[in-house]
């Protein structure tokens, strides 16, 4: 796979053609001196369990997997932490009201984003809702159901650090 800053071919400050790989996680521009760091973007996952401890999970509207199973989230808004970003999404694709945070883990990731190869860190949350039986799919869900703890099947979500997620999930968190 070619390197994510092969794709930058001219410096962001200037726009110079002279930018040049400075090292593994950098270009510079031989021109004005910038050096851009190639960092990943910032993304988080919701697991939120009914009273019946099934998860809630959704199915893609969009590619990429579109169709496939997925769990509610997405990208962090500029001046957004992980928190807020991860209550937001909540809102936009299920209508429903996070009440409370708590932070699980994290994973590095890739997601293709219209031909560009996003570099991502994902954040998983643990969320409560104020009322889950009151939700619908919107934004980027399709359709949103709640599966039994004991039936989920991470090959079914379409996304590598989603599958790895709910696996590291049921094996860590569960009481």
């Amino acid at each position: 796979m070619e390197h994510p800053l092969h794709q930058f071919r001219y410096c962001p400050k200037c726009g110079s053609q002279r930018f040049v790989e400075h090292n593994a996680k950098s270009k510079e521009c031989l021109d004005c001196g910038f050096v851009y760091y190639f960092n990943p973007s910032a993304a988080t996952v919701a697991f939120i369990l009914n009273e019946r401890n099934e998860l809630l999970v959704t199915r893609r509207a969009k590619e990429p997997a579109c169709g496939t199973l997925d769990l509610p989230g997405g990208f962090c808004d500029m001046f957004e932490t992980g928190e807020e970003g991860v209550c937001r999404e909540v809102k936009e694709e299920t209508g429903l009201e996070v009440t409370s945070t708590r932070f699980l883990f994290s994973l590095p990731n890739t997601y293709l984003y219209s031909g560009f190869l996003v570099h991502t860190v994902d954040m998983f949350f643990l969320c409560q809702v104020s009322d889950s039986d009151i939700c619908h799919a919107m934004d980027d869900a399709a359709e949103l159901f709640w599966i039994p703890l004991q039936d989920l099947r991470p090959d079914d979500f379409g996304l590598d650090s989603i599958r790895l997620g709910i696996t590291k999930f049921l094996a860590n968190f569960l009481i």
